[in-house]
């Protein structure tokens, strides 16, 4: 049985739930292009299963992933959640692989939040995110939406996904914000200013996509040279810079695998020391 645990990240608050830093995407427990079932079922409900061995306590699903499947295997794998807080998502629809259509019609987001309480089999989502705020739709109507199910309870906690500051400000005047979703790993920082924003304000900043390195992962490049000084994966050490970027930082690795699940969780050993951090830091804002 592997030690590695994932409390090794540290913990962090969202509302008055205590999480390990380090959690679990479940969008790539479905098929390809985000659609139907994975391809090695048993893998995924096993990978799930592993989580709370390992420490993790934080999944991040979508109805949208799937759509349902990935919401479903939660259950079918982890339900009754002792001890796990299973984040959510609504507002994205699926007409295909590769496919994602928002849609923020309030009586649209209500019933992605049911919907979404029937296949987790629980009374109240944790934590349940707006995975795209509609254009189409006024924002003020969609946040509106949101803060009507809190008050009824359907809702613990709000976060938000794919925002600017200015959004998070707006939605603030309705509900308390405790996590945003934006893309973010060490060559993709197009949300600093957001992730700035969170650490300021003690809001949960969840990068999707966190272990992507470009470039920097080459044969030969700084991040693979301190790779193997240090025995770990370029993937490993990427992980590594983003647990350290901030105290707010909450990344969510994904894979249908157990191997790959524990590969992940290593990175919680890697110790990058400050200079190591800014030469990182500096190389991957230059990729912009």
């Amino acid at each position: 049985m592997s030690t590695i645990n994932a409390a090794a990240s540290g913990q962090f608050t969202l509302g008055d739930i205590t999480i390990n830093r380090l959690g679990f995407g479940a969008m790539r427990i479905t098929g390809k292009g985000v659609w139907g079932e994975p391809e090695d079922r048993q893998s995924a409900l096993d990978t799930l299963r592993r989580l709370p061995e390992l420490g993790i306590n934080f999944i991040d699903t979508a109805d949208s992933y799937g759509p349902d499947v990935s919401e479903n295997l939660i259950r079918e794998a982890l339900y009754p959640y002792d001890g796990l807080l299973i984040a959510t998502k609504g507002g994205l629809t699926r007409h295909g692989p590769n496919i994602w259509q928002p849609v923020g019609r309030p009586e649209y987001l209500r019933q992605a939040v049911l919907m979404s309480l029937r296949k987790l089999k629980v009374e109240q989502i944790g934590l349940w995110q707006l995975h795209r705020v509609d254009a189409k739709v006024p924002e003020d109507e969609q946040f509106d939406a949101i803060a009507q199910m809190q008050k009824e309870g359907l809702i613990r906690h709000v976060g938000l996904s794919e925002v600017n500051v200015q959004q998070i400000k707006n939605a603030q005047r309705f509900f308390p914000v405790v996590s945003v979703q934006n893309m973010f790993n060490l060559v993709s920082r197009g949300h600093e200013a957001v992730l700035d924003y969170c650490t300021e304000n003690n809001i949960g900043f969840i990068p999707w996509f966190p272990l992507a390195a470009g470039e920097l992962a080459n044969p030969g490049s700084i991040l693979d040279t301190l790779a193997k000084e240090k025995g770990f994966t370029p993937g490993q050490i990427a992980l590594a810079w983003i647990l350290k970027r901030s105290p707010v930082m909450l990344p969510i690795p994904g894979t249908g695998k157990v191997k790959h699940l524990e590969e992940n969780l290593e990175a919680t050993q890697v110790q990058l020391t400050e200079e190591e951090f800014r030469l990182l830091d500096d190389l991957g804002r230059k990729r912009q």
